[in-house]
């Protein structure tokens, strides 16, 4: 396998091996590699264009679970023969990442906005505070075959329920279940080790109650397990499945009038939780992707038939910004931070200062209409800044309702060509849902 050489971080035409200058790696036969394309653009989904520099990153700042997480994402023999020329950039990276992957294919539909949309069987994934808001109880399933373009056996699984005890109480829970397929584990000679498959779950139980007509709280407990090497030793290194415990909350606000209009809006603090290790290390645990969601949205009903919505959503990760280059102190720092001091530090820790804190926001538009209660037509678009990932997508989407049954797709249009090609062009949705109450004309 020959190394290529990356020039200002385009995506390479056929991978099949990495090598890259940044210092040489101590104790290199430590690291654990996969061979496989769909590793190497797995790290694409959240760092578009800006990958290698990322993960290169990364193996300076995290010593043990980085040589997993680095060796999981370069997959392929490391040396030190190839340089990297880089933009500025600073992307703020976390473990389990598929936390942060929209779980269904309404929201998926209108740009993965989903903290003040109007509750569905899903909201608990989005926003804890709006399930109370539930007209009945429901099941939703979701299935999303991940980086279809690229590869065929990744996949993001969720199954959703929610219970309405009564007008003012509902419960929550949920499985989400990340697949990243077949898997060749190598040294960092190439040598064949073994084969996995690599997957990644959360489970989360949640209650929300209604404050009044109008505002409702909820609290979500998550369980989170990581397991990226089955297994497999790397050296005098043993790995294993990490995992974290983690809580939601969520408020919301629902100004909709009885005639169908109004304005809604909400606020979620996501993944609060501990940190998750692979090792027996403690020096070297990553931060989970906790997150701050608000969202607004405005709704019309035109006629008996008709009716519109379009919301805006901005979501920060509650994680703490990697220190610039070379700032011994502050990597340091960084390693020790607690996790909930990391909360409170993040929206003031960027480098760039407030300039570059605002860049660490992400930004989703997105529209909904109905026809009916039973027709739906949505549309939407993610932003996130070139220095923070570079995803930048839109989305279309449509739902079907017939009796007890629902049907939502999703589909992430197509974008850039050649080595600038989205790897997310082309990525589905599909949610099956089902209405325990026997059938309703509400969304």
């Amino acid at each position: 396998m020959k190394p290529f050489k990356v020039s200002k971080l385009t995506k390479p035409p056929g991978i099949r091996g990495v090598a890259v200058t940044r210092r040489p790696l101590k104790n290199p036969e430590n690291f654990i590699f996969f061979v496989s394309d769909k590793i190497f653009y797995f790290s694409f989904v959240f760092n578009q264009k800006l990958y290698i520099y990322t993960i290169i990153k990364n193996l300076l700042m995290r010593p043990t679970a980085l040589k997993l997480t680095a060796g999981f994402l370069l997959f392929c023999g490391l040396s030190s023969t190839v340089k990297a020329q880089v933009d500025p950039i600073n992307v703020v990276t976390t473990a389990v990442p598929f936390l942060r992957i929209s779980p269904d294919a309404r929201s998926g539909g209108m740009g993965d906005m989903g903290v003040a949309t109007s509750p569905d069987a899903v909201s608990g994934l989005w926003n804890i505070g709006k399930v109370a808001f539930n007209e009945h109880s429901g099941i939703t399933a979701t299935y999303t075959p991940w980086l279809k373009d690229i590869v065929n056996d990744v996949y993001l699984a969720s199954l959703t329920g929610v219970y309405k005890f009564d007008d003012n109480q509902a419960i929550h829970a949920s499985v989400r279940y990340f697949s990243l397929g077949k898997i060749t584990f190598t040294n960092n000679l190439g040598v064949d080790l073994s084969e996995g498959r690599p997957r990644e779950f959360g489970i989360d139980v949640g209650y929300s109650r209604r404050l009044n007509a109008k505002n409702g709280i909820g609290i979500a407990l998550k369980y989170i397990n990581s397991d990226l090497t089955n297994g497999v030793p790397s050296g005098s290194t043993t790995y294993k499945s990490g995992s974290a415990v983690a809580a939601d909350i969520g408020y919301y606000h629902d100004g909709v009038k009885a005639d169908g209009d109004g304005f809604a809006w909400g606020a979620v603090l996501s993944n609060l939780g501990s940190k998750i290790a692979y090792t027996d290390n403690a020096d070297a645990k990553d931060f989970i992707p906790a997150n701050l969601g608000l969202g607004f949205n405005y709704r019309n009903k035109f006629n008996s038939t008709n009716s519109i919505s379009f919301g805006l959503e901005l979501n920060k990760l509650l994680v703490p910004t990697p220190p610039a280059e070379g700032d011994a102190a502050a990597l340091t720092a960084y390693r020790k931070k607690s996790v909930i001091s990391s909360w409170f530090s993040s929206f003031g820790d960027a480098p760039g200062g407030f300039s570059e804190e605002l860049k660490e926001f992400q930004v989703s538009l997105g529209g909904e209409y109905w026809y009916n209660n039973q027709f739906a037509l949505r549309a939407g678009y993610f932003f996130e800044s070139a220095e923070k990932g570079n995803r930048k997508y839109f989305t279309a989407g449509l739902g079907l309702k017939y009796n007890v049954f629902g049907f939502n797709f999703a589909y992430l249009l197509p974008s850039g060509s050649g080595v600038s090609r989205n790897p997310l062009s082309n990525t589905l949705r599909f949610s099956v849902l089902f209405d325990l109450s026997g059938g309703s004309k509400t969304k």
